[in-house]
């Protein structure tokens, strides 16, 4: 098992990385916990597969579990389940000094995290991704939130997680797309920061996708240690933390185009939107042409999306896209922030992007 530590004082926490830790998870639950009662919240899809190993791996540690088990998809971080959760904890007579545990993807980590930060002004909760993306991306960090009709993650707060276990073992229930999908937030970070990570996810972004553990393990360590390096220098994202939205002000207005649905999962969205932010970056000379070229080349070969084009169905136009970003969380004063590039790991956050340039490059990707 390999351990990293987010360092953020009395807040700190441990992500836990390895093999067989759902059976292990009482033991490792209870270094950090003497409840011997715990709620659980998770989706149909992971409930049917690894519900049962979980819970008997909390049994093994003495401890008690109910489970909530919601619908999966998108649609479910919203207003609706929000209320049906917060309300289910409350009954289940959740304490502020209990646990609450996520058992799912993105959408049940982002939802639990969220009913966790508001009930009773603060519980503690812990985070057990199911889902490469999870594992790499959401589950660590503390933003917690649900969605609203005008955009994505518009209602939520920072509540850091009392300890995250990425168990390795569920990835090899995930379907090829899904799988890949998450790989695009794994590429995002050595595009943001680590070349020399890129320069092995080259290498072994193959052998990790065809179910290679030691290469999932060290690709979901290395996206850990920073993510948590950039949380820990900026927690409320107020600086450094922009850094990680590198592709995401491209992908939420085509999430949003798209309706937040199958036709684009987040991870395709950030693919598409790191490869078109490099080209913006190339376009306004700031990284050469060879960079745009490299990381295009990458994700190809990766089987991923990689331009509008590869979307199923009809998106709207350019200068809709644009206006679509107008309702990215980063938005300041009015003034849209993209990340760009000067080279591979070299990303950086600039609010001095024409909007000609950006709706030029969008129709040049289309044609």
């Amino acid at each position: 098992m390999e351990t990293v530590h987010v360092g953020l004082g009395d807040r700190a926490y441990d992500i836990h990385i390895g093999q067989g830790l759902l059976g292990r998870a009482g033991a490792l639950i209870g270094q950090i916990s003497n409840r011997k009662r715990m709620m659980i919240v998770t989706e149909e899809n992971v409930a049917a597969l690894h519900l049962q190993t979980l819970q008997d791996g909390l049994a093994a540690a003495g401890i008690e579990s109910e489970a909530l088990v919601l619908p999966a998809g998108e649609s479910t971080k919203s207003w609706p389940y929000y209320e049906q959760t917060v309300e289910w904890l409350l009954a289940q007579k959740v304490e502020r000094k209990d646990l609450v545990i996520a058992f799912g993807g993105g959408v049940i980590g982002d939802l639990t995290g969220f009913a966790a930060a508001t009930m009773r002004r603060g519980v503690g909760f812990v985070q057990i991704p199911t889902s490469l993306l999870a594992q790499v991306d959401s589950s660590v960090g503390g933003k917690t939130g649900i969605n609203a009709p005008q955009g994505k993650n518009l209602i939520g707060a920072f509540h850091q997680p009392s300890l995250v276990l990425a168990d390795i073992d569920v990835l090899g229930t995930m379907t090829s797309r899904d799988f890949l999908s998450g790989y695009g937030e794994v590429v995002k970070y050595g595009l943001l920061g680590d070349a020399a990570f890129f320069d092995w996810l080259e290498e072994y972004g193959p052998k990790l996708a065809a179910g290679d553990v030691s290469a999932r393990i060290a690709a979901v360590k290395r996206s850990c240690e920073m993510k948590a390096d950039i949380v820990e220098r900026d927690e409320t994202e107020q600086g450094d933390r922009a850094l990680l939205n590198l592709g995401h002000t491209f992908c939420h207005a085509l999430e949003a185009a798209t309706g937040y649905g199958d036709r684009l999962l987040h991870g395709e969205g950030v693919a598409i939107g790191c490869a078109l932010a490099f080209e913006l970056s190339s376009r306004l000379g700031i990284c050469s042409q060879e960079d745009p070229s490299r990381v295009r080349a990458h994700l190809k070969a990766m089987g991923m999306k990689v331009d509008l084009t590869d979307i199923d169905g009809d998106l709207p136009s350019a200068e809709a896209l644009v206006d679509l970003m107008g309702q990215d969380k980063k938005v300041v004063d009015g003034q849209l922030r993209f990340i760009l590039a000067r080279g591979i790991g070299e990303a950086f956050v600039t609010a001095d992007v024409p909007r000609d340039a950006v709706v030029q490059v969008l129709k040049d990707n289309v044609a």
